[in-house]
């Protein structure tokens, strides 16, 4: 999914992961912009939004069954989320409530796969089975 074609969902969940990663590199290395270990991250992230399995379905990272980062990007994305996740509602809040609102949605199946038939509760009458 080329950047200019994002939907306003993922549109808006590119504007929460680069105000995440730049609210942490300004406490942690006091930069205005970013240092190079969080544009490296930033462009990570970036890149994963545009080959996201879901596509404009995307679920929202931690409710995500796909783990798309590489686990060293992984980790220091969590790191950023932990620091940040708490400061959004002070500093960007409508984008922290919007994220948490897309948290709430359920996970789609993912494209190109069947999705299993759901589970019935009730057994089969005895004798019913050959």
């Amino acid at each position: 999914m080329p950047a200019g074609r994002d939907t306003r969902r993922v549109a808006r969940e590119r504007r929460t992961i680069t105000a995440m990663i730049a609210m942490y590199c300004r406490d942690h290395h006091q930069r205005r912009g970013l240092c190079e270990e969080c544009a490296g991250l930033a462009a990570h992230a970036d890149k994963r939004l545009d080959h996201c399995p879901y596509g404009t379905a995307k679920p929202t990272c931690v409710q995500c069954p796909i783990h798309c980062y590489a686990p060293p990007m992984r980790e220091r994305a969590r790191e950023v989320m932990r620091h940040a996740g708490p400061r959004m509602l002070l500093r960007h809040p409508v984008l922290a409530i919007a994220h948490l609102m897309d948290g709430e949605r359920a996970v789609p199946p993912l494209p190109g796969r069947r999705v299993p038939p759901p589970l019935s509760d009730q057994k089969a009458p005895a004798g019913s089975e050959r």
